[in-house]
């Protein structure tokens, strides 16, 4: 039952407390004993109840209003949600990246020289004294290690879900001689000599050279989409022919980098195993390469995943006229055939050129 929150006396009328007459007489009166029949009415809980006196239908309630009748709420279908465009500024790792076609050149501005980048510290006691009390060196270094912490440790593993980790889609056409960018010296042991060092450099000057970077078994095998492989079944005999006919002026190098000195252990004392897996001439153009290779060189080159395998084509002045990353499409490796082709026959002419300006 409701009841009201003001008090019963206070909703009489005011002219019951203003006489002077007892408050029992006062409740005798007609008057009286009628406005407290239509408060008892009210506080009834039967509200469809209509009382006898006229003096009560201030009091009456008015009926609730119906609602009208609303159409019924059909049910909407499933819909899946739509395939997220990709953005120009999406990076490796996000959803909706998509592998972009390399249309600039790649690579280090400087020719390289034999015995950069060998990640041995030849400088003297003073130099090193210099450079310790050098600010802007300090500064610099700074910068770049708060980089190298800031890049999380599985974003590189993480980003071989999407697309396998393919970064860039190779260029259809050889960059221009006189843009292309160089390929930086590396320094390592080889198959041939596993005890001394020795650097790329010496090796692409001269000829045209299919270079395959890894630095992981899953790397090693996307190269093999686009180069093939020797041991089993091979992936791309066109390109070994193609070699085999012009040995005189184009080369397969391989550089497997292992900059973690437990894999690098474990890598040179099963390198009797990686012998079986080539032919001899190939021993000394395969390169086991610990340390130099920092990241302002791998950004160069347009690696940017560690995981991933990519290749180059590298001419005799050591500039990279074409790259790939990750597992080859049937496009890219036909690209790849024709601008090897390409390269080939500018070596070949340059050769005849230089032979006959010397008679």
């Amino acid at each position: 039952m409701w009841k009201s929150s003001i008090p019963a006396y206070q909703m009489l009328e005011p002219a019951l407390f203003q006489t002077n007459r007892c408050l029992s007489c006062q409740f005798r009166s007609t008057r009286t004993l009628s406005n407290l029949r239509s408060i008892r009415h009210y506080a009834t809980t039967d509200s469809t109840k209509k009382p006898s006196d006229a003096s009560n239908a201030e009091f009456k309630i008015s009926p609730r209003p119906q609602r009208e009748a609303q159409p019924l709420r059909r049910s909407v279908p499933f819909q899946q949600n739509p395939a997220p465009i990709p953005k120009p500024s999406s990076k490796p790792g996000d959803a909706d990246f998509v592998p972009p076609v390399l249309s600039r050149p790649i690579g280090a501005a400087a020719p390289p020289q034999v015995g950069e980048n060998t990640g041995v510290d030849a400088r003297t006691i003073k130099e090193r004294r210099d450079d310790f009390v050098d600010y802007d060196k300090h500064i610099a270094r700074r910068k770049e290690l708060t980089r190298l912490v800031a890049k999380p440790y599985f974003r590189e593993w993480s980003n071989l879900q999407y697309h396998k980790g393919k970064t860039f889609i190779s260029n259809p056409r050889i960059f221009r001689a006189d843009k292309a960018l160089y390929f930086p010296n590396l320094s390592g042991i080889t198959l041939a000599s596993p005890k001394d060092r020795q650097d790329t450099t010496a090796i692409f000057r001269g000829k045209v050279s299919v270079v395959n970077l890894f630095c992981s078994l899953w790397g090693e095998e996307q190269t093999t989409t686009f180069t093939g492989n020797f041991s089993g079944e091979d992936r791309n005999p066109a390109l070994k022919e193609l070699l085999a006919k012009n040995s005189k002026y184009a080369q397969r190098v391989d550089l497997n980098l292992e900059e973690n000195r437990m894999k690098a252990w474990l890598v040179r004392r099963f390198l009797g195993g990686v012998r079986k897996k080539f032919p001899v001439e190939q021993h000394p153009r395969y390169f086991l390469i610990e340390k130099g290779f920092d990241e302002s060189l791998k950004e160069a080159v347009g690696m940017v995943n560690k995981f991933v395998g990519y290749v180059y084509l590298v001419d005799a002045d050591c500039r990279i006229r074409w790259a790939g990353s990750g597992p080859a499409h049937p496009d890219e490796v036909e690209a790849m055939h024709t601008a090897l082709e390409k390269l080939i026959a500018e070596q070949k002419a340059a050769v005849e050129l230089e032979s006959s300006t010397r008679r």
